[in-house]
């Protein structure tokens, strides 16, 4: 549900008479994507000479750009630099990425536990994007 100037209109929350945080539409995904390893090869920030040259994996752009032209928030959350943040958007241009934000200095490492008053979904890369499917697995979550 965009409105006319292309933007995705929020649901506006109420709660006891009191607004609340709005949400996407339940259709609209908020995609955040990795860049090195997910999207390219993996480069380290120790390496930025190599960041305009990494190698794009195909299906990566494939799988993004569908996910844009259906309508969903795509932004790419990377561990890189906010020095990085010029020939990150160049790369991303020259390689047919279509987005909407581009979000630096993730913390490094991995091993990340997000913790949100929201849904949160979480898809590990392992080395090729190919259709989602549904699965179960464990949790953790917090001691009611």
């Amino acid at each position: 549900m965009k409105n006319n100037k292309g933007e995705i209109n929020l649901i506006q929350i109420n709660e006891d008479g009191k607004s609340l945080s709005p949400i996407l539409p339940e259709h609209i995904k908020n995609y955040l994507i990795d860049i090195d390893g997910t999207i390219c090869e993996d480069i380290p920030n120790e390496e930025p000479e190599r960041m305009l040259t990494a190698k794009r994996y195909d299906d990566a752009l494939e799988t993004v750009n569908t996910w844009f032209n259906e309508g969903h928030i795509i932004t790419f959350f990377t561990s890189r630099m906010e020095s990085h943040r010029n020939s990150t958007e160049i790369w991303l241009k020259e390689n047919g990425f279509n987005y909407h934000a581009l979000l630096m200095e993730k913390p490094r490492g991995g091993n990340y536990h997000w913790i949100d008053n929201h849904i949160v979904r979480a898809t590990r890369f392992s080395g090729k994007f190919t259709n989602m499917i549904e699965k179960s697995t464990n949790i953790q979550v917090f001691e009611e």
